[in-house]
């Protein structure tokens, strides 16, 4: 009797140790490699999980994108700057799932198949990860700015707040020569076109970010879009860095209350 005691602790104890591993196994976090197959063409992303994440709940959810210089198909340069780099200073910061896609080089987010691709990363993150569609965000930085700006147009009702960092809608003359490809979904630099913009958002939250010394997109834009969102009678805040040039976002993301706005917002 003493002897079959002793198995079945033995055997229980066993069994534990090997559910125990089987779920660390399975429950990864931090940041995790990704791929997704669109019209035959594979992406590398990356997705950052929480440490307390658990597949029990459903998780606030963020599609951030990056700016030009993290461009290519490694599918880790875009984990460098911006919001996965302030992830990486302190992780506690975010109790949220981050989608990270990467744009390939010489391309834009505005362009079709990054949209496309951007847009199915995230799809396929929310519904791995358990990914609330009624609490996901969108937000990024220089040409992750613009394409902010340009998904929460295309998209009203999709994002429950988004936060474009030195982004904007109009390209600047710098820009058109250096890269006549965005201009094709840019707007003039027109009123009608910031009103346009700020109709079509509605009510979406937006927390826009700037710095005044930006030379390499004026702050003039997110000035008019935060003027134009407000005589809408959008939800809008605008926050400008003096003497800050285009690097605006280590300082954005880098804000105490910006997650807690950010994660209050639902649809």
């Amino acid at each position: 009797m003493r002897f079959a005691l002793l198995l079945c602790y033995s055997l229980c104890t066993v069994s534990l140790a090997l559910s125990s591993r089987s779920e660390a196994r399975t429950k990864e976090t931090g940041f995790l490699d990704r791929t997704i197959s669109v019209h035959s063409t594979t992406y590398k992303y990356q997705v950052f999980l929480p440490e307390n994440w658990s597949p029990k709940q459903k998780w606030p959810i963020i599609l951030f994108l990056h700016g030009s210089g993290e461009r290519g198909s490694d599918g880790l340069l875009q984990t460098d700057v911006g919001l996965p780099h302030a992830i990486r200073m302190d992780r506690s910061r975010f109790p949220t799932i981050v989608v990270i896609p990467q744009c390939f080089a010489d391309h834009r987010w505005t362009q079709p198949e990054m949209e496309e691709m951007a847009l199915a990363a995230l799809t396929a993150a929310t519904r791995e990860f358990k990914g609330d569609t009624k609490r996901t965000y969108l937000t990024g930085l220089s040409m992750g700015g613009f394409g902010s700006w340009y998904f929460a147009v295309k998209y009203p009702g999709k994002f429950a707040a988004v936060v474009p960092i030195c982004g904007g809608i109009v390209i600047p003359e710098s820009l058109r020569q250096k890269f006549p490809e965005m201009t094709k979904n840019s707007y003039p630099d027109d009123p009608k076109s910031y009103a346009e913009v700020a109709q079509k958002i509605g009510k979406t939250p937006v927390w826009i970010f700037h710095g005044s010394a930006d030379d390499t997109v004026p702050v003039d834009g997110s000035r008019k879009l935060h003027d134009a969102l407000k005589a809408a009678g959008g939800d809008v805040h605008y926050t400008e860095y003096p003497g800050i040039g285009h690097d605006s976002w280590d300082k954005a993301y880098a804000e105490p209350e910006l997650m807690p706005w950010l994660l209050s917002k639902s649809l």
